[in-house]
């Protein structure tokens, strides 16, 4: 819960970041998408298993790790600036709820 809470502190500055702001002046949950990828699969072994352009044309995320159920939503800019948006627990595969498959 505490990542979480992190996360969303930090994405605070969301807005100024996808409007165009520097990236020196974007807030510190803001860096380009090959390293914010890298951190996330180094740290919590996420990867994408979800994604989708908004009407702006920024790059909406889901990683998640799996199998310890660990997930993180991140927007990426046309310029490649991703910011970490939301975190958590408990990550299940959609189908896997459906079908009342147990978590491990």
């Amino acid at each position: 819960m505490r990542r979480f809470f992190t996360f969303v502190a930090l994405a605070s500055g969301l807005a100024a970041a996808l409007a165009g702001a520097k990236v020196d002046a974007a807030p510190a949950a803001c860096q380009q998408r090959d390293d914010v990828l890298k951190h996330l699969a180094g740290k919590y072994r996420e990867a994408p298993v979800a994604l989708g352009v908004t009407n702006t044309g920024g790059l909406v995320e889901v990683l998640s790790s799996g199998e310890d159920g660990t997930w993180t939503i991140i927007v990426t800019s046309p310029t490649g600036l991703s910011c970490l948006m939301a975190a958590g627990e408990g990550w299940r595969p959609l189908e896997e709820v459906l079908s009342g498959t147990p978590e491990a």
